[in-house]
């Protein structure tokens, strides 16, 4: 399978198929087939979205 990262619109990531994600360290973090990952800069619960680019009006050109 296949692993796609999607770049949204004014949003996050969105990966999907089966990937490794590890932190600073190398150590794993656990992860869903899909997932999505913050790309704003401002979410509480980095590396992952939480919506909060929608709060802070984050926009791109991609």
């Amino acid at each position: 399978m296949s692993i796609t990262i999607k770049v949204r619109r004014n949003g996050p990531y969105l990966v999907t198929g089966t990937c490794e994600l590890t932190d600073h360290e190398g150590k794993p973090i656990e992860v869903k087939e899909s997932f999505v990952l913050c790309r704003c800069g401002a979410s509480l619960s980095k590396p992952m979205c939480d919506g909060t680019h929608n709060k802070i009006g984050f926009t791109s050109d991609r």
